[in-house]
């Protein structure tokens, strides 16, 4: 992996440590700082995370329009300061107000996993990003099994020394990246910020234009809802079903992280390698259907473990699906497409703990002939169904990893040295953009596109940087 990429990888790392840092001590904060009980807590807790999300939904459009006018580096840094700056909001908030600041602040900037992924599309070719997107899942995944134990421990020595402690490594990463990582796009591969786009709308609009697009859009809408069903009632189905202690849930989870870490991060590059993207998306949906189906009918306790091993499989669908949709669109949109993909997912991370802790409720009132606490689970099946078809019909619809941009929106490319890349690799990214408009035949164009996003990346490798 090269330096760049590595920097991604831990920088992901360390941002789901620094939030799983908090999470064992947020619901006594909160119930400090507002002098009500657990179940009082609870709602706030839920209203903070709607507001984070809801700032996501509003501006990650946004993030993404300014990542492709102004670059990958200024925008990662400019998130990883205001996660910062929310963290230590809350390590000395003297109201929940403040906390709902730095909410609001984090959930603007966009954090970082955006323009992370832009950064990754930057930096590798379409038939390699499903591997890196993997990687990222898996850091998170690693970092947020990580980082409560931590904050546990560290709760010993005080309620807001994990909150120090997360704007600490949060700070640390920010140097780390002003340090080391370079800009991953181009300047001649940049398009100017246009305040039509920079909305949800706006880039949904945008992303019409790409057959599938919009179809791959509704998929990953879907897949979150279904996803989000576990974090949101795992711990409340397991104690109601199985009466399953604080500990067992927690060693669960921490499989289900570890097993998820293992897919993503170590077998979901040889498996596209074999089978491809589309078919490794299929084999994710069939394992998520299978194990929460599974999940919502388990009578005993260790089916669950079979059930998560088979559910790790799932981790294969995500970043397939981001793979094949960072393939329809060129280099100067990849922030805005991830932009889009971070805003529709936003408003599932809304949708979904709602709608699915009231299902629970619902099926477990005790005034119930037969309580069923499985039905989250098996209504995200449902959803996951409900996804799996629309993937079926997008699939065919998708053109080649480079494809031909929208008239309207073509530029050419410039053929002087601007610091980034010689003359002659510019020529020649020109040359290909305009046989690509030249020609008719699909083969010819995906070629060419080809041609001059591998020539803009490889003389960005090779020019002296500052």
């Amino acid at each position: 992996m090269s330096g760049p990429t590595i920097f991604i990888v831990v920088s992901m790392f360390i941002d789901a440590m620094g939030f799983g840092l908090i999470a064992p001590v947020a619901p006594r904060l909160i119930m400090q700082l507002t002098g009500s009980d657990l179940g009082g807590a609870a709602p706030i807790a839920g209203y903070l995370m709607v507001a984070y999300a809801c700032m996501q939904f509003l501006f990650a459009p946004v993030i993404g329009a300014l990542s492709d006018r102004y670059g990958r580096r200024p925008v990662l840094l400019v998130s990883m300061a205001a996660l910062a700056v929310d963290y230590l909001l809350m390590s000395v908030a003297p109201t929940i107000i403040w906390l709902f600041v730095g909410r609001l602040i984090a959930g603007i900037a966009g954090a970082t996993y955006p323009t992370a992924n832009a950064a990754l599309c930057d930096l590798h070719p379409p038939e390699q990003r499903a591997k890196f997107f993997g990687l990222i899942g898996a850091a998170w995944g690693v970092g947020f099994i990580i980082g409560p134990a931590i904050g546990g421990l560290l709760a010993g020595y005080g309620l807001r020394t994990p909150f120090y402690v997360a704007a600490a490594i949060a700070a640390f990463n920010l140097l780390l990246g002003a340090v080391i990582f370079p800009e991953t796009l181009p300047v001649a591969l940049r398009r100017p910020f246009a305040v039509r786009r920079a909305n949800l709308l706006g880039a949904l609009r945008q992303v019409r234009v790409h057959p599938g697009l919009p179809l791959l859009l509704a998929v990953a809408f879907l897949y979150q809802i279904a996803h989000d069903a576990m974090p949101a009632t795992w711990a409340f189905f397991t104690m109601r079903q199985f009466d399953w202690t604080e500990q067992q849930v927690g060693i669960s989870l921490a499989v289900i992280g570890v097993s998820t870490a293992i897919v993503q991060g170590g077998l979901i590059g040889p498996i596209i390698a074999r089978v491809g993207e589309v078919r490794a998306a299929r084999y994710g949906f069939i394992a998520g259907i299978v194990s929460l189906s599974g999940y919502a009918f388990a009578s005993s306790a260790w089916m669950m473990y079979p059930l998560i091993a088979l559910g790790a499989l799932f981790g294969l669908t995500m970043p397939s699906i981001r793979s094949l949709m960072s393939g329809q669109v060129p280099a100067d949109a990849q922030g805005e497409l991830q932009g889009a993909m971070s805003g529709v997912m936003s408003i599932s991370a809304v949708i979904s703990p709602f709608a699915m802790t009231q299902l629970f409720h619902a099926a477990t009132k005790p005034t119930l002939r037969t309580p069923f606490p499985g039905a989250p689970m098996l209504l995200a099946a449902v959803l996951l169904v409900a996804a799996a078809a629309c993937f079926l019909v997008a699939a065919p619809r998708l053109r080649g990893r480079f494809p031909r941009r929208p008239r309207s929106e073509r530029v050419v490319l410039p053929t002087h040295s601007s610091g980034i890349a010689s003359s002659q690799g510019f020529n020649s990214a020109t040359r290909a953009r305009r046989t690509s408009d030249a020609r008719d035949g699909s083969a010819i164009r995906s070629t060419a596109c080809e041609a001059a996003q591998r020539a803009a990346v490889r003389c960005q490798s090779e020019s002296p940087r500052a």
